[in-house]
């Protein structure tokens, strides 16, 4: 298989990489990334320059370039894992989330479109909206989208945009939302990582409001194996939910990474406009037409990777 892989320096594209190159070595991949502030070279380490792989600085938004990486490689997929992803940053300033991912998925329907390419989209639990914390509803494929900050509204009109293609067009196409993803190269503006940053500078660790927003966390090799299997096995116009069935407050990610480090302490600051309350994914579709389900316990992924970003310091 020939298969693009958008956003390919990142934190969930690089590991998505990684576990591709172990399950599949023969695949060939090309890696389009802009090298925004959140790509990092150094996620590819040890694959860059190697058999089966190739790296291009690409702007998913620039029609031109697109078009120009994908004309001599011909994929038979594209995985379009980049988009800007940071909710705070998108209230600053919507400008980029627009272009990005509701602009390049454009550019990269299109894309398929020309070569023949089938078309996967990496989404996210935050275009269903949020759900009441004491409720103990989940979030199905067919729950209607409520985005609530202007990067979950493009990640939004990015699904509906791709599922139109399949629609108008006849493009294969699907679609996963996936809960929050946890391990490591992970950019420091998310929980995890900035957690234990401050910490180890001695800082305190800001949490939102009253701590008590749940999120459902998955490891990002099980994330990783479940886009393998829906690029294998799923049906075209087709979503797929991908959690990992671990909720928790972000206080009790917080006090559970200090608990681990031995010290810390964390500072309640003023909410996010517009913040989610709970998240939280019903994964069975995906059990029961794959039998997938996540392997690895959160207990064990959660220690292992704020060991590890203690470990890179």
């Amino acid at each position: 298989m020939r298969i693009v892989v958008t956003g390919g320096a990142g934190f969930i594209g690089s590991n998505f990489i990684r576990y591709m190159r172990s399950a599949h070595p023969e695949h060939k991949i090309l890696c389009l990334d802009k090298l925004t502030y959140a790509g990092n070279l150094d996620n590819l380490e040890g694959i860059l320059g190697s058999p089966n792989f190739i790296f291009s600085k690409t702007d998913i938004a620039d029609e031109n370039a697109v078009n120009e990486a994908l004309k001599s490689f011909m994929p038979d997929v594209i995985v379009n894992f980049a988009a800007e992803s940071h909710v705070d940053r998108s209230i600053a300033d919507a400008k980029d989330f627009v272009r990005t991912n509701v602009e390049g998925v454009r550019v990269l329907l299109e894309a398929a479109r020309m070569t023949g390419a089938r078309f996967h989209q990496i989404s996210t639990d935050e275009v269903y909206g949020d759900l009441p914390v004491t409720s103990t509803e989940k979030f199905t494929e067919t729950s209607a989208l409520r985005p609530s900050s202007p990067y979950s509204a493009t990640k939004a009109a990015a699904d509906l945009l791709a599922l139109a293609y399949h629609r108008t067009y006849g493009l294969f196409v699907t679609v996963s939302r996936s809960s929050n993803n946890y391990g490591m190269n992970q950019y420091p503006e998310k929980l995890i990582p900035l957690a234990v940053k401050n910490i180890l500078c001695g800082k305190p660790v800001p949490v939102y409001g009253d701590g008590g927003n749940v999120r459902d966390w998955i490891a990002v090799e099980d994330h990783s194996e479940a886009v393998d299997i829906i690029l294998e096995r799923g049906k075209s116009g087709e979503v797929y939910n991908v959690g990992g069935g671990n909720e928790r407050t972000n206080r009790e990610i917080v006090d559970g990474i200090i608990k681990i480090l031995g010290r810390g302490d964390r500072e309640f600051v003023r909410d996010r406009a517009g913040h989610d309350r709970r998240y939280a994914l019903d994964s069975g579709k995906m059990y029961a037409e794959f039998g997938w389900k996540p392997k690895v316990p959160f207990k064990e992924g959660f220690i292992r990777t704020v060991q590890g970003y203690a470990k890179k310091g």
